[in-house]
């Protein structure tokens, strides 16, 4: 077997273990095969490689809250970028920009997200890459979101909305209407907010995307709190939690019993509402 194809075969086996979540091995399989692209000074490949290391490294960090995997996400992103640009690859430099967004809104530097996206923005409306348009345009909307910048979070957001419906991005509408869900939310606007969360979650369902259906049960329950629709809100609110206790989703779990907590306490029912809250000091 030359060099190259042994290359090829421990990238496309790295490619394999990290779809199976098996990360340690993904980036063993994927060091190896980046000194062999190395030694061939085979940029393109050398390229492909340090953007997935970017983005396993990324999901590492998301998995174990890991700042340091955080930080190798972003130094191998950076690297990818760096040949992207060098070898006029504009696809592997939006990916590459995409990873560096990711890295740095999941460390709370919303800024830097920002302009990390704008630029994968331009990328991909330069190469006509209308996914990646919407893609870029959500991402812009959660950044905005995380900034408290509402108007601002709506308008890339429904922008987002409008080219996952023209491409049939069902997973990519999914989440441009949570995010306007969230904004409305947050702008006190209940009856808008529970439009979009109920079109978020017929979508959730349809495409058994069970976090995402607990995150729009979750804002509905909410939204429906801020109504002052107390019956409603914990009747969403029980199933987000029935379902982040079946998927094993502690975030989502907690989220559901505060907002339990919330109802019964706007209720009057301060026995429940101190049962639910005290559960939900339990985790983590």
């Amino acid at each position: 077997m030359d060099s190259k194809t042994q290359a090829d075969r421990l990238f496309q086996q790295g490619n394999q273990q990290w779809q199976t979540r098996q990360f340690a091995a993904a980036v063993n399989s994927w060091q190896q095969s980046l000194q062999i692209y190395r030694a061939l000074k085979n940029r393109q490949g050398e390229r492909a490689v340090l953007t997935n290391l970017g983005a396993v490294y990324y999901s590492l960090g998301n998995t174990y809250n890991s700042l340091g995997n955080y930080a190798k996400a972003i130094e191998y992103s950076q690297q990818s970028l760096a040949i992207a640009r060098e070898i006029k690859d504009r696809s592997g430099e939006g990916r590459a920009l995409g990873n560096l967004e990711a890295a740095y809104n999941s460390l709370g530097n919303y800024a830097k997200a920002i302009e990390y996206t704008e630029q994968s923005l331009a990328v991909v409306r330069e190469i006509k890459h209308r996914q990646g348009e919407g893609v870029a345009l959500g991402n812009l909307g959660i950044a905005y979101l995380k900034l408290s910048n509402y108007a601002k979070a709506i308008e890339y957001s429904q922008q987002s909305l409008a080219i996952a419906r023209e491409v049939k991005d069902r997973e990519g509408e999914g989440l441009a209407l949570s995010y306007l869900a969230v904004a409305y939310i947050n702008l006190s606007n209940s009856a808008k907010a529970i439009e979009y969360a109920q079109q978020s979650l017929a979508i959730a369902r349809e495409i058994k995307d069970r976090e995402g259906e607990g995150k729009a049960l979750g804002y509905l329950a909410v939204a429906y709190d801020s109504l002052g629709n107390y019956a409603k809100a914990i009747e969403y609110a029980h199933q987000s939690l029935a379902l982040a206790r079946e998927i094993k989703n502690r975030l989502g779990e907690g989220v559901a019993l505060g907002n339990l907590g919330s109802a019964y306490n706007s209720l009057g029912n301060y026995a429940k509402a101190i049962e639910y809250s005290q559960q939900r000091l339990v985790i983590p």
